[in-house]
């Protein structure tokens, strides 16, 4: 399914799936809280990763993790 987000068009299956899967691994490993929420800042990588042209939803969950992880690191 695409939907237009003002000019971008963005594949809700393959931005999903890699949120489904990252999420899924981040909530398990303890870096983000097991809740139903949406995790907005591993969103936020998600779609900038996807816009940038990945569109392996494997390869697309694997970078935001370990870019999400690398943003942590660097906070704490």
């Amino acid at each position: 399914m695409l939907v237009e987000r003002g000019i971008e068009v963005l594949n809700v299956e393959v931005v999903g799936d890699a949120y489904a899967i990252a999420s899924n691994y981040l909530r398990k490993s303890g870096a983000i809280p097991d809740t139903f929420a949406t995790n907005e800042r591993l969103l936020g990588i998600i779609v900038k990763l996807f816009q940038r042209g990945e569109l392996n939803r494997l390869r697309l969950a694997n970078k935001a993790i370990a870019k999400f992880e690398a943003e942590t690191l660097v906070v704490a």
